[in-house]
């Protein structure tokens, strides 16, 4: 037995060893680094010979298969819509102001209308009826024959500059918070979701899922009643997205220019062909939150109703792998662990070979060249 050959018999079986280490180790390494948020879902392996007999393709090569074939992901029903306006005859104060709020901003926003605006517009118009009955009574006519010649007066001038300053100011500091609180930066670890507006549906691409697309579009008038849910507002397919999680919420215009709205989650975004918006959204319970489009788009602009699902991470993680290539972030970060080291492996191989041929060893210098092309490719 020649030098090359010993060589050979090593690098095989190292090359194994790396193999195995790479499909096994690895994967379960990197998941052990994502984030706390994630589901425990992500890492549960029991269904994936489930999945296999049932013969669904795995969105991932070589990672552990989540989706939980006991417990398949089930849409909410009507009884978990929420942020819907309220009537006047259940409650006529509640009927007169914003529809109840799920987000952050949207508690900021509705705090602020309520207990900053509400007051100033209500003093100032108070005082301002005030000032006018006054002058009605006390400068009419009858009561004042001979009216004043007064020009001016300084205390009022200084006044009337004053004070409007200063309710401005009160005003400007919630508003200016407000304004920076719904431009945030997404974290880096926010999913990204993109709304694509057409005419006349919404389209949901799932970038950080594996970049699946969900078409919604309008139910008809006796599909939305049958379902338990408003006509005109509900869809075929809602959007689907995890409770409590940073969403980094894209929008995109197709054709001609829609906006993204949802009033219950304080959330309004232009969809402009030629470019994308971006804003963050962090919604807080789980249920069914409905929006239309807000800009002018067409004939059917009024058929382009928002239903956005929201739901635990674990059953976010379940739908998305019940999408044709979905794929959830532990997965996708398992396979980009697996191939890094596939990829090391073939390196780590080609130079063992390099090595075998520098000895004299014409077959490993043929194994060397081998090695190289595996390893670019």
């Amino acid at each position: 037995m020649n030098f090359g050959d010993i060589v050979r018999k090593k690098l095989s079986l190292l090359a194994m060893l790396l193999a195995a280490f790479a499909f096994t180790a690895m994967p379960q390494g990197a998941m052990a680094q994502i984030d706390e948020n994630l589901s425990p879902v992500e890492t549960n392996e029991a269904a994936q010979d489930a999945q296999a007999a049932t013969g669904q393709d795995f969105s991932a090569v070589d990672a552990p298969v989540v989706t939980d074939t006991a417990a398949p992901f089930e849409p909410f029903g009507p009884d978990m819509i929420k942020g819907q306006p309220t009537a006047f005859e259940d409650d006529a104060i509640q009927s007169m102001t914003f529809q109840p709020q799920y987000t952050e901003n949207g508690d900021y926003a509705l705090w602020m209308h309520d207990y900053v605006l509400i007051p100033v517009i209500t003093g100032i118009s108070l005082i301002v009826l005030f000032l006018l009955l006054w002058v009605i009574a006390k400068y009419r006519r009858r009561a004042n024959p001979v009216p004043s010649k007064t020009s001016h007066n300084t205390l009022i001038e200084v006044l009337w500059t004053v004070v409007p300053v200063i309710i401005l100011v009160v005003i400007a500091v919630p508003s200016i918070t407000l304004l920076a609180r719904q431009y945030e930066t997404p974290p880096a670890d926010a999913i990204t979701i993109k709304a694509n507006g057409y005419q006349w549906y919404w389209g949901y691409e799932y970038v950080d899922n594996g970049g699946f697309e969900v078409i919604s579009n309008m139910l008809d008038e006796a599909e939305a009643l049958d379902a338990g849910e408003p006509h005109q507002l509900a869809v075929d397919n809602r959007m689907v997205v995890p409770v409590g999680v940073p969403i980094r919420l894209q929008t995109y215009g197709a054709d001609v220019i829609h906006s993204f709205g949802i009033p219950s989650l304080w959330f309004k975004l232009d969809a402009v062909p030629g470019r994308i918006n971006e804003k963050m959204i962090t919604i807080k319970e789980e249920g069914i939150y409905y929006g239309q489009c807000m800009e002018l788009c067409g004939a059917r602009h009024g058929y382009m109703p928002i239903a956005i699902e929201a739901r635990s991470l674990e059953d976010y993680n379940a739908w998305v792998q019940a999408q044709p290539g979905g794929q959830t972030r532990a997965q996708i970060q398992a396979a980009a662990a697996a191939e890094a080291a596939q990829a090391d492996a073939a390196a780590e191989d080609a130079e063992s070979a390099e090595d075998a041929a520098e000895a004299g060893d014409t077959t490993g210098e043929a194994e060397a060249d081998a090695a190289e092309a595996e390893a670019t490719t």
